[in-house]
């Protein structure tokens, strides 16, 4: 077949617009939209002046700045320098920018200046979702996963560990010193590179030996808030990234409606906040949570118990079928007492006090019972005091949940978990590239994360427009 002509000096016949270049569906047009749509007490509360000074040099648009970081997040550029390449040589960054080309420096001292304040971003996408009816309030999922810190994993050090680097940092402190006195000549205006550097290493381990010291873990001197903690791929220094999830209306797509960053490598303690969260920044609580096994325990399903919200949440380790596990044995409100299988009563004997944690009730059979019962050696061993019982004020949450967790429809209930939940995780990671966080300490962290969330939902948002546009596909003649 004959080739096409090109040449590489080619003209155009009539000078396009910059908005020709753009794709009417393109989502940086959405992204801009969103933008422009905020309203004027939201750039408030993100700390920007939309007026800007009567007097100076002009400066870029807040609007096309926060354009940009927006659209970088949503496509993984989240380095001021990559932005600044991009402005450069990108249609999409040039049409949100207006064929401006805001350097780094700019577009850092925005994105540091407005930092704390962008993650209410994330509310403003959630509740652009429940203006156009696109949330479905039916159920919701959360999860979490590991996300390395801007921390080398062998900077992270002991205490001992430390006070061997603060001894080799102090002598080659002492050293640099030596070499830079004596002799007539005044002493420098300011203290030599390499002396500054080894004082600033010096300043940074003592106060990493401190801390080591006193939370009695392992520091990172690079990141020191960033934890030592298990991920699927090995130990990673960095933090526990949470979200919660809600299916987006009529789509396969689906929103971020809470998202949170903690230090701690357990998920218990997250299930709570990330349901309050999302209930405060939707209007209202979904009708069912579901979960994973690493938020399963007693306060948490008798919190929900007592709030009146339904959550799915399977056990790591299932109870044993024990023909005498506790929850065999039947409670009598009016007695105060517990029957065993055998109906053999279990009385109050007195309350335990546990640090940190709630009170448990405790009951024992009577002096004797259990070692002529011909359960005994099954039920229990010890042939004086007998079966002992103690009762947390979740136990009866516990049983309850157990119960419900081992019907049919409990398990049809939270078999769409994985695929509303971790597949965020999926595209986060590989194709936004959010192996690890850019900044560093556990604030600007938690902003990072919150306006990835942000920009993850406008991502699904203009997927769900887009559909909607576009219409029912066409029903085939044949």
């Amino acid at each position: 077949m004959p080739w096409r002509s090109f040449t590489r000096e080619q003209g155009w016949l009539f000078p396009p617009t910059l908005d020709d270049l753009m794709p009417s569906d393109h989502p940086a047009r959405f992204v801009a939209a969103f933008v422009d749509e905020l309203p004027a007490s939201c750039w408030e509360t993100l700390g920007v002046d939309l007026a800007g000074e009567a007097i100076g040099a002009p400066a870029y648009h807040p609007r096309a700045l926060l354009g940009v970081w927006l659209y970088g997040f949503m496509t993984g550029l989240r380095s001021s320098r990559k932005l600044e390449a991009a402005c450069r040589d990108q249609v999409p960054y040039l049409w949100l920018t207006g064929w401006q080309h805001p350097d780094h420096n700019t577009l850092w001292r925005f994105y540091q200046a407005h930092r704390p304040h962008l993650r209410y971003l994330l509310r403003e996408t959630v509740q652009t979702a429940v203006r156009l009816a696109l949330l479905d309030w039916a159920v919701q999922a959360v999860d979490g996963t590991k996300v390395g810190g801007n921390a080398a994993r062998e900077r992270t050090l002991d205490a001992q560990g430390l006070r061997r680097l603060l001894e080799r940092t102090e002598t080659a402190i002492a050293d640099l010193e030596a070499q830079n006195e004596g002799g007539d000549d005044p002493p420098p205006p300011q203290l030599p590179d390499a002396l500054q550097r080894a004082t600033n290493l010096r300043d940074r381990v003592r106060a990493a030996l401190q801390q080591s010291e006193q939370e009695r873990r392992t520091v990172n001197l690079t990141d020191p808030e960033a934890h030592f903690m298990p991920g699927r791929q090995g130990f990673v220094v960095g933090y526990n990234a949470q979200v919660m999830v809600a299916p987006v209306t009529g789509t396969t797509q689906v929103l971020i409606t809470a998202a949170a960053v903690v230090q701690q490598p357990t998920d218990n303690a997250q299930l709570l906040p990330l349901m309050e969260q999302a209930a405060e920044l939707t209007g209202k609580p979904a009708g069912m949570t579901l979960a994973d096994a690493g938020y399963f325990s007693g306060p948490n399903l008798a919190a929900c118990a007592a709030r009146g919200q339904a959550v799915a949440i399977p056990e790591k380790q299932p109870h044993p079928a024990h023909p005498y596990h506790k929850d065999r044995f039947h409670y009598d409100p009016g007695k105060d007492e517990y029957a065993c299988p055998e109906g053999q009563p279990l009385h109050f004997g007195h309350v335990k006090h546990r640090t940190a944690e709630a009170p448990v009730r405790v009951y024992r059979t009577p002096r004797g019972v259990c070692h002529t019962c011909p359960a005994f050696g099954i039920c229990t061993k010890d042939a004086v005091a007998g079966r002992l019982l103690e009762v947390t004020p979740a136990d009866g949450a516990l049983r309850a949940h157990r119960a419900w967790m081992a019907t049919p429809t409990a398990q049809a209930v939270l078999r769409p978990r994985k695929q509303l939940v971790e597949p965020v995780f999926g595209i986060l990671k590989e194709q936004r590239h959010v192996r690890r966080f850019l900044l560093r300490g556990l604030n600007n962290v938690r902003a990072e994360w919150e306006l990835l969330a942000a920009a993850f939902n406008l991502r699904s948002l203009w997927s769900a427009m887009r559909r909607s546009l576009a219409g029912p596909p066409p029903i085939s003649a044949n």
